[in-house]
């Protein structure tokens, strides 16, 4: 049962630094702020949490598989909500979408629209 816990946690540690460089390339690679943290936020909270699973997994005691767990969660349920806000933010101050960027559904920006539309 050891040996397949080890292989367990070795794939997922394989896989959870494989999305969390994934999204180091896409915050190098990406041409503008708004696709950046989309790389940051979607392969960075998956990869972690891999991570994270993997590291209670690994120690053996339910104390700390809990606290992984629970360290998941809160990337999950933070990541997405603090990246819409920080590209909303970007948005109205002025960032403004790449060229090769197909849709910009707010061309507008936020700030133009009145309550009640």
């Amino acid at each position: 049962m050891e040996v397949l816990a080890t292989l367990l946690v070795a794939a997922m540690v394989v896989i959870g630094s494989g999305f969390t460089l994934i999204a180091a390339l896409g915050l190098i690679r990406l041409p503008d702020v708004f696709t950046r943290m989309h790389a940051a936020s979607k392969a960075g909270t998956l990869g972690s949490g891999v991570l994270l699973i993997a590291l209670g997994i690994h120690a053996g005691d339910n104390g700390t598989l809990t606290r992984a767990l629970a360290g998941v969660v809160f990337f999950m349920l933070t990541a997405p909500i603090s990246a819409h806000l920080l590209a909303k933010a970007s948005y109205a101050t002025g960032y403004r979408m790449s060229d090769a960027s197909v849709v910009d559904e707010m061309p507008d920006g936020p700030e133009k629209k009145v309550a009640g539309e």
